[in-house]
């Protein structure tokens, strides 16, 4: 009997985690990004190989929605307020480590004049969870109307 309870209770705990408030972004990880495969592809554009996405089910189903993820800053020209958010820090990141492209997302802010950012700052952000597979002048991964979480 008291297995019965707990197995019910863990049920309800369950059910009851599966849904979020309206309107509550979906907390995405990093671990969560990395359903993805990458096949080269030739882009005669630039006369060169590169990785082509194919997003796996748990990725794809959060396409266009609302969620949070945390990560690193990576300024990449402050002028024109353009950063890119990293699963990792600067020295380990996809420029410079050994990640792949799947840990980092470029960051495009609901305010034109958000503030400036530094380098390996760790910050959550919300946003709308953009997949991009064809313009090879974009990452993967686009948080659009990014905004720093409460």
């Amino acid at each position: 009997m008291k297995l019965l309870r707990i197995a019910l209770f863990i049920a309800c705990i369950s059910f009851l985690c599966a849904f979020r408030p309206a309107g509550e972004p979906v907390k995405v990880t990093w671990e969560i990004l990395r359903d993805v495969t990458f096949k080269k592809k030739w882009y005669a554009e630039e006369s060169i190989y590169m990785l082509h996405p194919t997003f796996g089910p748990s990725v794809q189903k959060l396409k266009n929605q609302q969620v949070s993820i945390t990560g690193y800053i990576l300024p990449i020209d402050l002028d024109a307020n353009l950063y890119v958010l990293s699963a990792f820090p600067f020295s380990a990141c996809f420029f410079c480590g050994g990640a792949g492209p799947e840990t980092v997302m470029t960051l495009n802010f609901k305010k034109k004049d958000s503030r400036k950012f530094k380098t390996d700052e760790r910050l959550t952000f919300t946003g709308t969870l953009k997949l991009n597979a064809d313009d090879i002048y974009q990452m993967n991964y686009i948080l659009d109307a990014a905004e720093i979480a409460d």
